[in-house]
C-alpha cells in the first residue's frame, strides 16, 4: 500500500497552495520521488531489504560513493544494489544517503525501515502492544492487523516525518518509561494532515500547526471497546489522528469562529477544511467526527483515511 501511495502521489498534480521548496532541488545525493500530494512528506516507509526505485532518486555521480546513516545512533553502513536498484537496509531503523566520510544535513529525506511483527505475541522487545481483534464480518482487508511497526527510540523521535509533525506526536500515551516504543503510521494520514493545514490557510488562517491529541493507539491500550473507544478503532491501525488547531500554543483549541468562545464551532471550522481536502483529493477520503470539549479537552476534529467516507457527531 505505501509503495502504491507513493507512486500515485508522485503523478498527481500538486495543489495550488503547496509550499515552493517542496519542489526545490537540494544538495542531498537523494530525494524523495514524491513528498506527497501536500508537498511536505519527508521520508518514506519501505520493508528492510526492498527496493527503493519507486521512492527515490539518486544522483547517479555519487552512487558508488553512499552509505546509509542510521538517525540518532551515527551507525553507518554500505548502500545494497539489486537487480531493481538501491535495496532500503535491512535494520530497522531511520536512514538518510549520505557521501562516505560526510555528516548528515538537516532536512535531508529518509528512509524509515520499520520491524517485523506477526502479533503471535503481545510484547515487542518489551513495548506492549496487544492482540488485534479478529473480524467476522469479511472486512479483514482494511481491519488486518499491521505486519510493520515503526520503532521509536530516545534518539529518533524528534524526527519529522513531513514539514509540520514528528514522530513523537503519533506516539500512543502510555509506557513512558519503556524504550523502544512502537508505532503504525500511515504516511497518507500525515499527508491529509498537512493538506488541512495548507486548507485552513487558503480559507483565511494562519494554521501553524495541529496539537495531535492521540494518534496510534496499541490495541492494549484502545482495549476491547472500553472507555468509548471503539474495538476496532482506526486508531490502532495508524491511519487516524484526533487534533486541534492551536497556534497560540494554549494547550486548547483556536477560537476559529471568532466568537470569543472555545467550544464545538470552532471544530466544526476545521471539519470544513478536512471536507474541502477530501473533495479535492478523494484517494485520502475516511472518516472524520466532531467532539465537544468536556473536563478533560477543549473541542477536537477526529480525522482518518480509512478510504471510505464516514462522519459523526453534531454535524
Amino acid at each position: 500500500m505505501l509503495a502504491q501511495y507513493a507512486m500515485a502521489a508522485s503523478s498527481a498534480p500538486r495543489p495550488p497552495e503547496a509550499p515552493a521548496e517542496a519542489n526545490a532541488e537540494t544538495s542531498f545525493p537523494a530525494k524523495l520521488l514524491s513528498r506527497g500530494l501536500s508537498g511536505a512528506l519527508r521520508a518514506v516507509v519501505v520493508p528492510p531489504g526492498e527496493s527503493l526505485q519507486h521512492h527515490l532518486s539518486v544522483r547517479d555521480v555519487l552512487k558508488e560513493k553512499l552509505q546509509w546513516l542510521l538517525l540518532g545512533a551515527g551507525t553507518a553502513t554500505p548502500t545494497a544494489d539489486s537487480d531493481e536498484g538501491l535495496q532500503a537496509p535491512e535494520q530497522p531503523g531511520i536512514w538518510m544517503l549520505a557521501p562516505e566520510d560526510e555528516e548528515l544535513e538537516d532536512g535531508a529525506p529518509a528512509v524509515i525501515t520499520p520491524i517485523h511483527f506477526d502479533g503471535s505475541r503481545r510484547h515487542l522487545n518489551g513495548y506492549h502492544i496487544g492482540r488485534y481483534p479478529a473480524r467476522k464480518d469479511g472486512l479483514s482487508g482494511r481491519y488486518a492487523p499491521p505486519e510493520f511497526f515503526i520503532e521509536v527510540t530516545p534518539r529518533n523521535q524528534d524526527f519529522a516525518v513531513s514539514k509540520h509533525f514528528r514522530l513523537r506526536q503519533f506516539l500512543t500515551k502510555d509506557q513512558f518509561d519503556v524504550w523502544p516504543k512502537y508505532l503504525v503510521l500511515d504516511l497518507r494520514l500525515v499527508d491529509k494532515l498537512e493538506l488541512v493545514l495548507l486548507e485552513l490557510r487558503a480559507m483565511g488562517y494562519p494554521a501553524k500547526k495541529l496539537h495531535v491529541m492521540s494518534g496510534f493507539r496499541t490495541p492494549q491500550y484502545n482495549g476491547p471497546g472500553g472507555k468509548g473507544r471503539a474495538k476496532f478503532s482506526r486508531h490502532t491501525y495508524g491511519d487516524a489522528a484526533d487534533v486541534w488547531l492551536d497556534d497560540d500554543g494554549d494547550g486548547l483549541m483556536d477560537d476559529l469562529d471568532r466568537n470569543g468562545r472555545i467550544d464545538v464551532e470552532d471544530a466544526r471550522v476545521l471539519t470544513q477544511a478536512v471536507e474541502r481536502v477530501e473533495e479535492r483529493h478523494p484517494e485520502l477520503v475516511g472518516g472524520y467526527g466532531l467532539y465537544p470539549a468536556n473536563r478533560a479537552h477543549g473541542p477536537f476534529v477526529h480525522i482518518d483515511v480509512r478510504g471510505t467516507p464516514a462522519r459523526w457527531g453534531k454535524f
